[in-house]
């Protein structure tokens, strides 16, 4: 009896953190800390100290994480409407609200611990703004307006910003460009997925794509709009000494094919056009960023 009392024991276990760290959304997570790690970087010059930059990762983590669990809290009746999320763990019951705020409080209590511990207080404030900010603003609108977008990226928009305070203790011009490409890429980035998953998102009443017409040419206008600033932004790291001539060539042309795709979505105005746009994204930003660093002054 006691050896299957111990294995019913493990068994839940192992089942309890399996739905924990679902909850952290591991993969979108670490694409977070990839992009907030980029900005560290960038900011840290020739001389990195890589143990801070392991602490800084975990952070940046456990902040992501924590945002993601009350993100997914709110959205627990919602997302029970969407084949997209209705097997999520909260919205399941195989995690309670209760223990999820648990989790998420941890986790953002050790992240905000760590940033002001051994970086400092700016980088602590940001993130706790970008947790706010994601969890109780962005999260709420998501239903009400799609303004919704432009006010989620804002905390999306933070991670370089996050990274290149943490290791200079410096606002200025240059985390600033960062967070200025991140947030204009965010716009063509979540309208395509809008676009993708519209009929699932208006089962919850959720609204995003950016006219109250939908799926139209005028919503693929403005996500043609919106990916056109990214050309020069792109540029702007170059003129201010942050890197070369070779990631500003690179994030040119990453641009211009980025572009591309927006004007197939105005000419077709399909799903797949839009899934284009979607996977386009999901390599124009890591390519650039990559660029950055390989080629930083």
């Amino acid at each position: 009896m006691q050896s299957v009392s111990r294995l019913n024991i493990l068994h839940l276990v192992g089942f309890k953190s399996k739905e924990y760290f679902r909850l952290l959304k591991f993969r979108l997570s670490l694409t977070v800390v990839f992009s907030a790690g980029m900005g560290y970087i960038l900011g840290g010059g020739k001389s990195i100290d890589w143990t801070l930059f392991g602490i800084f990762a975990l952070a940046g983590m456990c902040l992501t994480g924590a945002s993601n669990i009350l993100n997914q809290v709110y959205e627990k009746d919602s997302d029970k409407l969407m084949d997209r999320t209705k097997s999520r763990p909260v919205p399941t019951g195989n995690v309670s609200v209760p223990e999820a705020i648990f989790l998420a409080s941890v986790l953002g209590a050790l992240s905000i611990f760590l940033f002001n511990e051994f970086f400092n207080f700016k980088t602590a404030v940001l993130g706790f703004s970008s947790l706010v900010l994601y969890a109780f603003a962005y999260t709420p609108l998501k239903t009400k307006t799609p303004l919704a977008v432009f006010v989620g990226a804002i905390p999306g928009a933070l991670p370089p910003m996050i990274g290149w305070i943490a290791a200079t203790n410096k606002f200025g011009w240059e985390p600033g460009i960062l967070f200025g490409i991140q947030f204009f890429w965010q716009l063509p980035h979540y309208w395509a997925i809008a676009w993708v998953l519209d009929e699932d998102y208006q089962k919850a009443g959720i609204r995003l794509l950016p006219n109250a017409g939908g799926r139209t040419s005028e919503t693929a206008f403005q996500i043609m709009i919106y990916t056109l600033f990214l050309i020069p932004l792109g540029f702007m790291p170059y003129f201010l000494g942050m890197t070369g001539i070779t990631s500003a060539i690179v994030t040119l042309i990453a641009g211009i094919l980025f572009l591309a795709q927006t004007f197939y979505l105005m000419k077709e105005c399909t799903k797949k056009a839009a899934l284009l746009i979607m996977f386009g994204s999901f390599l124009y930003l890591p390519i650039v960023q990559i660029a950055f660093v390989l080629d930083k002054v």
